[in-house]
């Protein structure tokens, strides 16, 4: 018999393997100082692209004002228990109903986590019997929500309407002889590629196929659409959309999520999302916060407009000096390049250390090898400024990436890492 431990001291990974390079600066990087478009690292100013405040919300005064009245007024503690139990408080239900209203559905319920709450929430909604058809590029807290189903489940080809058509099709078989029904799963947007999801396209299969839709609209919620209800909103199908999920994590720039259905269906979840019946409640302190920020997205449009006025700037200046930024249709701003890893870890070296440029940085096994990913994300916080600092930084980073400096590095900066 083996030790269950073997695995752990002769495998880290295809990430982990590089810990003693990467760790502290490539991955677990600590990002000091107020929330906002610059930030410190490792003692230096850089311009952060790697923080999903949206709105620039998360260190806006009026948020901080109600986040510490609350703080002082409910503690961190208040209320005790699970929602069922003892934690269930008329701020709740005042949350629920008004996120509900923003988008467009009959009821909501809210989530303590997002990654969590979507595990469970698709764990909820199907049975052995159902069928999952999910895209292949589904965030991980689908794929671990899925990987608790116990009955059949297909992946469609990315934003592939054919695929999507044909999985659609084998579920149907099989539902038929197991008596069971489908759930089709998309993301409003994407996060690594920041595309939307063909829900317009999905919902139009809706007339040949018998299966029910859940949108996890992380990115879209308070980004997209016209009031900012998310994809569903800007692709005119919100209300064909029958489970929708979103996060406060991003444009709220807090902790917790919610999901928005028909009061039946949110009736039947209350009572089934096993990490909400036995897991505490929201705390105050969150639920009012929330309640400020989501009054802040209904009536403070200029908030929206001053993100697209960055990321439409950021966008159409990587694209004009040739930078390939995939088929994003969101704030998600990815720049592909090629190269390695230790040439990713070089180049990003170069970028934080001589530009002051803070991204995030992505590369195999979360995209194919080979493929270097810059994520940025645009925020109403950034400036222009920080917009024409970071394109001519990219200029930079482009030329010596193709002319070979950063393989010449590489060796030298995955030793620098490990001192």
């Amino acid at each position: 018999m083996k030790d269950l431990f073997n695995k752990i001291y002769k495998d880290k990974g295809p990430l982990g393997k590089w810990a003693d390079q990467a760790e502290g600066y490539f991955v677990f990087p600590k990002l000091e100082g107020d929330i906002s478009n610059r930030m410190k690292f490792q003692g230096k100013e850089v311009i952060t692209w790697s923080v999903n405040d949206y709105l620039g919300l998360a260190n806006h005064p009026e948020v901080r004002k109600v986040d510490a009245e609350a703080g002082t007024k409910y503690g961190s503690a208040y209320p005790m228990g699970a929602r069922m139990m003892s934690g269930h408080t008329h701020l709740h239900e005042q949350l629920e109903k008004e996120l509900a209203e923003f988008v467009n559905k009959e009821a909501a319920y809210l989530l303590n986590f997002g990654y969590q709450g979507m595990v469970s929430t698709i764990d909820a909604l199907v049975g052995k019997n159902d069928v999952i058809v999910y895209d292949v590029d589904a965030h991980a807290c689908i794929i671990d929500g899925v990987r608790l189903h116990m009955g059949k489940r297909f992946t469609y080809k990315h934003n592939d309407v054919e695929s999507i058509e044909k999985n659609l099709k084998r579920a149907e078989k099989i539902a038929e002889q197991t008596g069971g029904g489908i759930l089709l799963i998309s993301e409003g947007v994407f996060g690594m590629r920041g595309e939307q999801g063909k829900l317009k396209e999905i919902v139009e299969l809706k007339k040949k196929y018998n299966f029910r839709l859940f949108v996890d609209d992380a990115h879209g919620f308070g980004t997209l659409g016209k009031t900012g209800a998310g994809a569903g909103e800007e692709q005119g199908v919100q209300d064909d959309i029958d489970v929708y999920f979103a996060t406060f994590a991003k444009s709220m720039a807090s902790t917790g999520a919610f999901i928005a259905a028909d009061q039946e269906v949110i009736d039947y979840l209350k009572y089934n999302l096993r990490s909400q019946m036995f897991a505490k409640s929201l705390q105050m302190q969150l639920v009012e916060g929330a309640l400020k920020r989501l009054d802040m997205l209904r009536t403070m449009p200029e908030l929206k407009e001053k993100l697209w006025v960055n990321v439409n700037a950021l966008q159409n200046g990587l694209k004009d000096r040739g930078f390939d930024i995939g088929t994003t249709q969101s704030c998600v701003t990815p720049v592909y390049l090629k190269g390695s890893i230790p040439e990713a870890m070089a180049l990003v070296k170069d970028l934080r250390e001589n530009h002051g440029v803070f991204c995030s940085i992505v590369v195999y096994p979360v995209i194919p090898k080979g493929l270097i990913l810059l994520r940025m994300i645009p925020t109403a916080s950034h400036t222009l400024t920080d917009v024409e600092e970071t394109l001519d930084a990219f200029g930079s980073i482009r030329e010596r990436l193709e002319n070979g400096t950063y393989k010449k590095m590489s060796a030298a900066v995955a030793a620098s890492m490990g001192e």
